[in-house]
């Protein structure tokens, strides 16, 4: 017998792809969905589903988890986002392996929806620390890229979910110009060294690692569309970086500059 699963969703304004999740977490002794207000029925597909249902004003991508986690019933946790859902061998993979479990967390392979497609098979999955003991473990505070941390031993295990993502290239552009933006402070306060190194090299870089190294160029157009978009999204990161620091620098300038007297002011 494997010990009891909680599956953690968080939502807002995922109707769409909120059944598709939920569904294949139905194996789960529990579902919980946090739900950020929404306004498209959301709430009344978690609820048709038997979920517990929770609604909390968005706090933050690590917060808002952070706070689902906390309100599982069960020390092992499945953390899915609502566009995400778990395929079938995962599911088996997930039962078998917690008959036994090896490790405290897991990182299970991600499946992508490039555009129109999904990816070739032999293209490199993102792997994903997504089940784990919430005594072990929780988010960390990346802002925009929050993702679990556990104290203990995290394995990579074949248990395959997918992920919708997004279905236009220009919504796709949108989110990466909204997540560099979200990354700014985390980076200055980190003290990136070498902005202008990483902005003229790393983009080419993540082109390079996309498209060759983790086998994009499998997926036609919608691969290639896809590297290059995350090569931006690269390049962006840094560019705002470097943005903001002469901006900072302006307004020092300016603050430091000595304001004229009143007799001067007269002249």
């Amino acid at each position: 017998m494997r010990p009891p699963i909680s599956a953690v969703v968080t939502t807002y304004n995922n109707a769409g792809t909120l059944p598709a999740c939920l569904q294949s977490l139905r194996f789960c002794d529990e579902i919980v969905v946090l739900d950020s207000d929404s306004d498209d029925g959301s709430r009344a597909i978690a609820e048709n589903f038997s979920a517990r249902v929770f609604v909390e004003p968005f706090k933050g991508y690590s917060a808002q988890k952070q706070s689902a986690i906390d309100k599982a019933q069960h020390d092992w946790v499945l953390l899915l986002d609502a566009d995400e859902s778990l395929t079938e061998d995962g599911r088996a993979a997930i039962e078998k392996e917690l008959t036994n479990p090896r490790a405290e967390g897991y990182r299970l392979p991600r499946r992508e929806w490039l555009f129109w497609r999904w990816r070739h098979r032999w293209t490199a999955p993102n792997w994903q620390l997504r089940l784990f003991r919430k005594s072990r473990g929780g988010m960390n505070a990346v802002p925009v890229h929050a993702a679990p941390e556990v104290h203990g031993r995290v394995i990579d295990l074949a248990a395959p979910f997918d992920h919708y993502g997004e279905g236009e290239i220009a919504v796709r552009v949108d989110k990466v110009n909204r997540y560099s933006s979200g990354l700014v402070a985390h980076k200055r306060q980190k003290r990136t060294r070498l902005i202008g190194v990483r902005l003229l090299f790393y983009p080419a870089f993540m082109f390079l690692r996309f498209y060759v190294i983790k086998r994009y160029f499998l997926n036609g157009w919608a691969g290639f569309i896809a590297a290059r978009v995350q090569a931006f999204y690269a390049f962006l990161k840094y560019a705002k970086v470097l943005e903001a620091a002469h901006k900072q620098a302006l307004a020092v300038s300016h603050a430091d500059k000595p304001r004229p007297s009143p007799r001067e002011d007269a002249n």
